[in-house]
Parts: structure tokens; C-alpha cells; sequence
């Protein structure tokens, strides 16, 4: 099926095109481009016209690029534009301008990829879906999923991320979204704002791509929900809150045990009971902001919320897994919740009280007694006071239920230090230096957690996990 004729993207783009031809994607990566994809040139850590004639010898459709890449014949199926991302961008505002669908913006300091992921089920079974596959969410990535989105969907999901003041609010008028929704606002990026009330206005601009009579959707416990409801209003958005202390999508209760979550929740004088399938409170409050979300997108909420238990986590962002230590005896495993994608406080504390309601496992293994373990990476970008935000893990209340916590990174030295000597295992300067300790830091019957921003490399612990025997995907979750 074509996505793009070489006249439509000509259009869209004010380009110029060499050849009549269609695309039937797009792409920005040989490395998983597809015969009839569009290849965009874009420059970034490489230029993207050193990969023009490798896209094309790889069957693509046509390349969107500036200039005629030396070894591109003058004749080869071009569209040519003055600036690639700006070309981009535009083929992205054309296709969202082509559209009927009904597009939801999701953003907030934790939780928007999982969100996205939740809200990309549900409405899949209510409609053709569009979302990015992958975590698409700053200056490139919305304009390559709005980019791709086929002109017959129904229902579009767009993440939308930033790290710095003056990112949002262009991806959301770019988006148009009929819906706007903010999971969290938490201390992630702060080395950027003055203070989190900085941050929370950034997200607020989320609401300044609204569509004429669209709704904002905003967490009313937040401590920055005045700021939230206040631009929301600015923009003469209806408002929609939801929340332990909301009237409107109250959260009553959520029960986390092993692989699951347990939600009750009143939707507007309707009492819900919903299963996740994967433990966590902040999940159960993204759970029921998709709720929120799909009733205001005209979908039902009451087919949504059973399929909700369907959902799982994408990879390194609280995904269960059993890891087999010895290929003979069945009980010999441990857990692995790997978290390892990002980390702020906010994350921290929530990753920290899913471990505690983890079970292990006693009765086999060395010492015979199950453990939850934590392997933490420095949380970063957080600003001045990132070292008294890791040295008050320490006081988190469910790090009593922890036998032990292993620290990665220089700040993590700083809760190391504070930590009891009960709690205290190894401190490494690098997650490199930790992976040979590994196998000696784990038993069988014991619930592993990895947790740090991704620039700690904590992945590497996770994967050293994962090579200690076979694994498998836990068969009881979903997140």
C-alpha cells in the first residue's frame, strides 16, 4: 500500500522530485529500512546522505535529501529539499492535515512511552491505531510518526518528550492532538529548569497544539497540578483530572502482588476493577489515564479496560523476567525487573516499592532464603541538588524490605555512604567494573532489580544478569 506517491511528497514538501515512484514507509536508519520506504537523509551524529546509495542498493523507494549524494546517480528517485529535518517536518504536518484520525499527545516526566504503549492496545481493538514503535518522541521523532501515520487511521498516539524549555509546544502544534495528556510531572531533566515548577510549565505547552474544543487531561495530585489546570484553561481546553483526589477518574485502590496490579477506580460515578498485568502504582495511575483518554477520544472505556491486562512494559522499563541459573533443576532461578532505561526520584521510589512487593522464593539456592536485591546507576540531569536526591533513597520506605542494594556511579556513591551497613553491598565507579562480580552477587530464589538512567550503562548488569543461565520471559505479565 502506498503511504506516499512522489507528488504527494513533492506537495507536501515543496520539493523536487527525480522519478515517478511510491513509498510505502519511511525511514531514517538503514539498519532497518524496508524495500519501498522513503529514506530521509537526516544529519545527526552522521550525515544521512553518506547512507543515500546504501538505502537505495537496499531497495528503497526514494531518498528525501538536499543535496545529490556523491555515488547517487543525477537520475535515482530523489526528493530533493532545501533543508532534510525541515522536509520532515512538513511531510509530517501533511500527513496529520490528511488525516481523519483522532490523535491523542501523550507527555510527562515518567511514564509516557508505557502510556503510549497502553493506549496503542486499547484503541487497536476499537480502531486502526498508529504510534511510534520505539520511544519517537523529540524534534525528529514526531515529525517521522507523524510522517508515517497511513491516511486512513482512526486513532493516533504521539509521545512527545523534551530535555530543555521551548521543545513541546511546537512537536504539539505539529501534532494537533484532539487530546492532550500529561502522566507526571517529576524531577527528570531539572538540571535544565530553575525548579520542577519550571518543568511543569514546559509541560503544560502541551496543551497549546490543542485542536479547537480538545481536551486536556492532567493528574490533580500532583504539587504542580495548579500550573497544569491553570494552561490548560489558557488554551480553553476542557479539563479532565485524574487521580486519588480527582472527581472525576478516581484511583481507590491498587494492589500490587508479584506480576500484577489490581485497580479499582470510580470513572465519573462508574465503579471499574481492572488488572495490569504487571505490579506497580504508578502504572495503575497511567492505566487509568488511558481510560480518561479513551472516553475523551468518543472510544469505549469499557472494552478498554479489561484489554489493559494485556499490556507489558516495554524492554527495560520494568520487564519481568525468570533467569534460569541451572538448566537441570527448574527451581534454580532468579527474577530480573529490568529498569534499567531511565531513573529519576520519582522512578526511583516507584521501582523500589514494586521490588518490595516482589516475592522471593526460599528453599533453594545457597543460602536457602530468597533476597530482594537492587543494582542502582546514577539518576542524572538532575540539577543542583542531585546529591541530596541520592542520598534520600536511603529513607525511601520500602527500602527496609531490601536485603541489600549494590550502587553504580559516582552519585550513587553519596547513597552507598548512607546507606546502613545491613543494606550496604558493593559501590563501582562504572556498570563495567560490576558485570565479573555478578555471578556472586545473585542466588537462586531471589528478586533482582537494575535501575539507573540510561547513561549509567546499568543495561550491562542486566544483560550480565541474563547470561548467568537461560531465560525466559515471564508468562504471567503483560507490562
Amino acid at each position: 500500500m502506498s503511504l506516499w506517491t512522489a507528488a504527494e511528497a513533492a506537495a507536501a514538501t515543496g520539493g523536487r522530485v527525480t522519478g515517478d515512484w511510491q513509498a510505502g514507509g519511511v525511514s531514517i536508519d538503514t539498519r532497518n529500512l524496508a524495500p519501498g520506504d522513503l529514506f530521509v537523509a537526516l544529519q545527526a551524529a552522521r550525515d544521512g546522505h553518506d547512507f543515500v546509495a546504501q538505502a537505495l542498493e537496499q531497495g528503497a523507494a526514494a531518498a528525501m535529501v538536499s543535496r545529490v549524494p556523491e555515488g547517487v546517480a543525477p537520475d535515482a528517485p530523489l526528493l530533493i529539499v532545501e533543508d532534510v529535518l525541515t522536509g520532515l517536518e512538513a511531510l509530517g504536518r501533511a500527513a496529520r492535515a490528511r488525516t481523519k484520525a483522532r490523535v491523542v499527545a501523550v507527555t510527562g516526566s515518567v511514564g509516557k512511552t508505557s502510556t503510549k504503549e497502553m493506549l496503542r492496545g486499547v484503541l487497536a481493538a476499537q480502531g486502526r491505531t498508529h504510534a511510534a514503535q520505539a520511544s519517537y518522541n523529540n524534534h525528529w521523532g514526531v515529525p517521522l510518526t507523524l510522517a508515517r501515520m497511513p491516511a486512513d487511521t482512526e486513532f493516533a498516539v504521539i509521545e512527545i518528550g523534551m530535555n530543555h524549555p521551548g521543545e513541546i509546544a511546537p512537536l504539539s502544534r505539529m501534532a494537533r492532538p484532539h487530546v492532550a495528556l500529561i502522566t507526571t510531572v517529576a524531577a527528570a531533566h531539572l538540571e535544565a529548569f530553575n525548579n520542577i515548577d519550571g518543568i511543569a510549565v514546559e509541560k503544560a505547552a502541551i496543551f497549546e497544539g490543542l485542536e479547537p474544543g480538545g481536551t486536556a487531561i492532567v493528574n490533580v495530585d500532583l504539587d504542580t497540578a495548579h500550573l497544569l489546570l491553570a494552561a490548560a484553561a489558557a488554551q480553553g481546553a476542557q479539563t479532565v483530572t485524574f487521580g486519588t483526589q480527582s472527581d472525576q477518574y478516581h484511583l481507590i485502590s491498587a494492589k500490587l502482588s508479584n506480576d500484577q496490579t489490581i485497580v479499582q477506580a470510580d470513572l465519573r460515578g462508574t465503579p471499574v476493577t481492572f488488572k495490569l498485568g504487571s505490579a506497580g502504582r504508578h502504572f495503575a495511575m497511567n492505566g487509568l489515564a488511558v481510560l480518561a483518554t479513551v472516553e475523551a477520544l468518543g472510544a469505549d472505556s469499557g472494552v478498554a479496560a479489561p484489554d489493559l491486562a494485556a499490556w507489558a512494559p516495554p524492554a527495560g522499563r520494568g520487564t519481568r523476567e525468570t533467569v534460569s541459573l541451572d538448566p537441570g533443576d527448574e527451581s534454580w532461578t532468579i527474577e530480573l525487573i529490568d529498569d534499567a532505561f531511565n531513573a529519576n526520584p520519582t522512578s526511583m521510589t516507584a521501582a523500589l516499592e514494586v521490588l518490595a512487593a516482589a516475592t522471593p522464593h526460599d528453599g533453594v539456592g545457597r543460602v536457602a532464603r530468597g533476597r530482594r536485591i537492587a543494582i542502582l546507576g546514577d539518576m542524572l540531569e538532575l540539577g543542583a541538588d542531585e546529591a541530596e536526591m541520592h542520598r534520600a533513597i536511603a529513607r525511601l520506605p520500602h527500602v527496609d524490605a531490601l536485603a541489600c542494594i549494590h550502587c553504580v556511579g559516582p552519585r550513587m556513591r553519596l547513597l552507598h555512604d548512607a546507606l546502613p551497613n545491613a543494606l550496604r553491598g558493593h559501590w563501582v565507579e562504572t556498570a563495567e567494573a560490576l558485570v565479573p562480580h555478578v555471578p556472586g552477587m545473585i542466588d537462586a530464589g531471589d528478586v533482582v532489580l537494575v535501575k539507573g538512567s540510561k547513561g549509567s550503562k546499568v543495561s550491562l548488569i542486566a544483560e550480565a544478569l541474563r547470561k548467568t543461565g537461560r531465560h525466559s520471559r515471564s508468562q504471567t505479565r503483560d507490562d
